[in-house]
């Protein structure tokens, strides 16, 4: 759903959805053990510190470079993000949960409060994404709240299988 297609009630909706996913993955995590933290999820997805450093990185790296970039730049290429690499290059499972927590709750914070922000004039602006093709910053919003229910979904499966 494209945010300019919202009404103001409806936009500040999604905006609250996109800021109660920090609190969402700290209430999940609080309940774990030092051993749950890193235990992977069914076909070998992401463990919960895996899940958390991912979203941290994505939100910085992904999601808040491409904000950046379509206010700034006139048309600009915007590189994908390969989460999968970056988890393996970093090692997620050997970082801090608690740390992976606030990063992504400060960046997670700092985005929306750039797209609340946004002149109405800067919704229109757009780039080409690398395996997506055209994106405008009005698609952005849209695009974290997809992104954060696939991960609820993961999460979900996770507890499933893990017995948590």
């Amino acid at each position: 759903m494209q945010y300019m297609k919202l009404d103001t009630i409806g936009r500040e909706e999604l905006l609250a959805e996109l800021e109660a996913m920090p609190d969402f993955l700290e209430e999940f995590c609080a309940r774990l053990s030092a051993e749950q933290i890193t235990l992977p999820g069914p076909q070998g997805s992401f463990s919960p510190v895996e899940q958390v450093w991912h979203l941290a990185d994505l939100e910085r790296e992904g999601f808040g470079a491409r904000i950046d970039r379509l206010r700034r730049e006139s048309d600009p290429h915007l590189p994908d993000f390969d989460g999968a690499a970056v988890a393996a290059a970093r090692n997620y499972r050997s970082m801090s949960l608690t740390v992976g927590l606030k990063a992504f709750k400060a960046a997670r914070m700092r985005n929306v409060q750039e797209l609340r922000h946004m002149t109405e004039e800067a919704w229109s602006r757009s780039g080409t994404q690398e395996g997506l093709g055209k994106v405008s910053l009005c698609d952005i919003p849209s695009m974290i709240r997809e992104h954060d229910v696939a991960h609820r979904q993961e999460i979900s499966r996770w507890q499933q299988g893990a017995g948590a």
